[in-house]
């Protein structure tokens, strides 16, 4: 599908600031610039090519450097992939990734929303309220790219910023969202230009009077380790992984560390973890997108089970007294989106985690 921005003469040069606002018109989630392609936005989860002329390494090159300063572009050149976050007044604000291919400089940009959703406006459930009022413990948001884990996690802050009077420091590379205080206060700390690493900030994060950490990817051994430990010591801790579901977010976990240190691990876990979301968009029947969440909140029981090494046994346990404990699964929510005729049954089948059980379910709708 071709798309143009308000006409169908094609322009002799492209201003990647005026592309990046035309773009926004589509109410597109990321744009794509790579040589030998005309720039192309995703909708819905598709990708769609505007009607523009196909680029050169050289004229994304001529965009991509008019938007990073001079240490930005030595970096990129040395590294051949950066990472970071800018805005432009009056147009927006966008997450931008440059890398290399072998016919050039290929850049993707993520639009992040200025105005940071409530969790009302976002259409979660009311448990998140009750989640972002614990003390301490894990809070973990996952899945894969594109499944608005940044968003959810934003809009929990936005809700506590809100509500409550907390010290709050995130460590994201790059940083997206940008908030405002107003009950709250807010440390923001970008990998690469304010702090060196994840693990380095998380280890100076616990002298600077933190009531709550967001860690925008937990991503190695030593991240994972600061953030357990801080969960443990009082500080309530958000995260994000790239998993696909709640019981294998933790083996994810786990699996990260080497056998030896596997059961200390696990009994962190069992008792910091507060709750797993695990997130994904799918297309709807009408347009737009909608998201399942997967929920997983820590009780007695799934702490004894993640002790003992008992992963597998969690998934049952996540069905049961779903009205006392507020767990749902994937599946769950698919059906309930199947039966108010939301989402197609075969993306419903494409997306779940597991397509076997869904498909039994499915035999009486």
């Amino acid at each position: 599908m071709s798309l143009h921005p308000g006409g169908t003469e094609k322009p002799k040069h492209l201003d990647i600031k005026k592309l990046l606002k035309s773009v926004l018109a589509f109410k597109s989630s990321d744009l794509h610039l790579v040589p030998g392609s005309e720039p192309q936005i995703r909708i819905d989860k598709e990708l769609r090519a505007l009607n523009l002329p196909i680029l050169s390494a050289s004229e994304i090159e001529q965009m991509a450097y008019a938007l990073i300063e001079e240490k930005q572009k030595k970096e990129f050149e040395e590294n051949y992939e950066l990472d970071f976050s800018f805005e432009l007044k009056d147009i927006g604000r966008f997450r931008a990734n440059y890398y290399r291919t072998i016919h050039g400089i290929a850049c993707a940009f993520r639009m992040i929303p200025l105005n940071i959703p409530t969790l009302d406006e976002y259409g979660n459930p009311p448990i998140f309220k009750e989640l972002i009022k614990r003390e301490k413990g894990l809070i973990l948001v996952t899945g894969p790219t594109g499944s608005g884990k940044s968003t959810t996690l934003a809009s929990m802050l936005h809700e506590i910023n809100m509500t409550q009077r907390r010290h709050i420091i995130t460590v994201e590379d790059p940083v997206e969202f940008v908030h405002k205080n107003n009950k709250s206060l807010f440390s923001q700390r970008d990998v690469g230009s304010t702090t060196k690493s994840f693990a380095a900030a998380l280890k100076y994060a616990l002298r600077q009077d933190p009531d709550i950490i967001l860690i925008g990817e937990m991503r190695d051994k030593e991240t994972i380790a600061a953030a357990l430990t801080a969960a443990e010591t009082g500080h309530l801790v958000f995260g994000t992984l790239h998993t696909n579901s709640a019981p294998g977010t933790i083996n994810r976990i786990i699996d990260v560390f080497d056998g030896d240190e596997q059961p200390q691990i696990r009994a962190q876990l069992a008792s910091s973890l507060v709750s797993i979301i695990s997130q994904m968009l799918i297309p709807k029947k009408d347009g737009g997108m909608v998201a399942t969440q997967e929920i997983l909140i820590s009780n007695p029981a799934i702490g004894n089970l993640i002790r003992e090494d008992k992963m597998h046994q969690i998934y049952s346990q996540m069905q049961i007294n779903q009205q006392e404990t507020f767990m749902t699964t994937q599946n769950q929510q698919l059906m309930e989106l199947l039966q108010e005729d939301i989402i197609s049954k075969e993306n419903a089948i494409r997306s779940s985690n597991r397509p076997e059980e869904l498909l039994k379910a499915m035999e009486n709708l």
